[in-house]
């Protein structure tokens, strides 16, 4: 099944009028919380680890960000791990636990040397980069940070005339990988039989003129 496909069906990529977190309005919105299945979660999974394969990328942590991209590291190193590809999870708590362990991280605790991958749904302006960075500082940890993977690109600006994913590479010299792209979405929209897809695909061209890199 195409990705884009499995994202409308499971509710997943919304099409109408949305106000982001960064206040813009847009014509579609990702919302990884509409994964509710197990075998919408399993799927999700093998669409994530295929990407990571396909990267060539070297990495011995997988971290998700707290909250969306927990789910995202357990699923996708349960399928790295079933093709004999054995990474570590680790991930971050919101807020620091003063009991027990008491400590900010949760699974793997990243060492010196390592190499980190971190997994979210979608990104727009670097932030678990740049929070992450700041975690394993936090930690006295030097590991390197060597991609970051998510399901879809939004192409968007970033603090400078260039996408993003560029100013993350520009920034940090980490690549980002995705599953699709806003430009995919509109040649899906094209190609496709949803309801007023042909006006959603002007709204998202129109979008990325005003937005886009």
């Amino acid at each position: 099944m195409n990705f884009l496909d499995f994202m409308v069906e499971c509710g997943a990529l919304l099409f109408g009028d949305f106000t982001l977190k960064s206040g813009r309005k847009s014509p579609y919105f990702v919302n990884t919380g509409e994964y509710k299945t197990g075998a919408q979660v399993s799927k999700l999974g093998d669409f994530y680890a295929d990407m990571i394969r396909s990267s060539g990328q070297e990495f011995n942590v997988l971290f998700g960000p707290a909250y969306k991209g927990i789910p995202l590291a357990v699923i996708t190193a349960a399928k790295l791990a079933s093709d004999g590809i054995n990474v570590n999870i680790s991930f971050d708590r919101k807020e620091r636990k003063d009991h027990g362990e008491g400590s900010s991280i949760m699974g793997y605790i990243p060492k010196d040397g390592d190499r980190i991958a971190i997994i979210e749904d979608v990104t727009t302006a670097g932030t678990s980069i740049r929070e992450t960075i700041a975690l394993m500082e936090a930690q006295g940890v030097k590991a390197e940070i060597t991609a970051l993977y998510i399901s879809i690109d939004r192409m968007e600006k970033g603090t400078e005339n260039i996408s993003a994913t560029e100013q993350i590479k520009k920034d940090y010299g980490i690549e980002v990988y995705s599953i699709a792209t806003a430009r995919d979405i509109i040649g899906y929209l094209e190609n496709s039989n949803i309801e007023n897809s042909a006006q959603y695909a002007e709204k998202m061209r129109e979008y990325l003129k005003n937005y886009g890199a």
